[in-house]
């Protein structure tokens, strides 16, 4: 199967035309695409089927409980499929069938262990800030992102536990807004308690799944651990020269 990946083209600030991957099988949405939504309309009869994970902007300045009912209901209404701590299967032109584990995956500010907790909590003071959510009449602060994120890491482990292939299925793609691995942290940023903002530590998850894609961090990765392929494809913004390494029309195998 032959994958387009697309994360964090931010589309309610930056000019950016999304194309079709000649080839593509499915098309991958990882996150960050529009915080207004209206660019996520671009998609709408796209030549290929369209799997959308929501990022942490399609939450910025709402509900996020009302806000994940309203990705579901505009989702259906332009033709995707929205995974938010859900999953599909879809086949190959060859029959072979992959299921896709969809999940924002939002922080839980563990990737430095429990004794660097709380400095991480500390640090996505600011992002949430910026975010300005609520969650149940409440700020949605990090230690509620903490608690959501705690509820799709069950999710996904419970998921992942099933393996790679199955009965139903013939190899596993996870697809994560947040990253699942240190390895995708900022090298413009370093290891530092904001990174826990970005990077979650799903490696332990890993042997559940072929393919692990993700969005979140404004820079580009393929990289391997033990025998999972994990891919960002995200676009970032274009005056901070995120771009340069944005691959719009790469194909990415999931039987290579």
């Amino acid at each position: 199967m032959k994958l387009q990946l697309l994360s964090d083209l931010h589309l309610e600030t930056e000019a950016y035309e999304p194309e079709p991957a000649p080839g593509a099988e499915l098309l991958i949405l990882a996150g960050d695409i529009d915080s207004n939504w209206e660019g996520l309309r671009r998609f709408a009869n796209w030549p290929a089927p369209v799997l959308f994970v929501p990022g942490n902007h399609e939450f910025d300045r709402r509900d996020v409980e009302a806000a994940r009912a309203g990705l579901k209901q505009l989702s259906r209404d332009l033709g995707f499929t929205l995974l938010d701590d859900s999953s599909v299967i879809r086949a190959d032109a060859q029959g072979r069938r992959v299921r896709f584990l969809g999940s924002t995956r939002w922080s839980d500010f563990d990737l430095f262990g429990e004794a660097g907790r709380a400095k991480a909590l500390r640090a996505a003071g600011y992002f949430q800030k910026v975010m300005a959510a609520t969650r149940h009449q409440k700020v949605f602060d990090a230690e509620a992102v903490r608690e959501l994120s705690l509820q799709s890491r069950a999710w996904l482990e419970h998921e992942l536990a099933l393996g790679e292939s199955g009965k139903d299925w013939d190899a596993t793609v996870a697809i994560t807004h947040f990253a699942p691995s240190i390895k995708s942290a900022d090298p413009r940023y370093g290891r530092q308690p904001t990174t826990a903002s970005f990077c979650n530590d799903d490696e332990a998850l890993m042997p559940g799944a072929r393919l692990w894609l993700h969005g979140h961090l404004h820079c580009q990765f393929d990289y391997w651990l033990g025998q999972t392929r994990v891919m960002c494809n995200a676009r970032g913004h274009a005056h901070k020269g995120e771009p340069a390494h944005f691959q719009p029309r790469e194909l990415i195998e999931v039987f290579s």
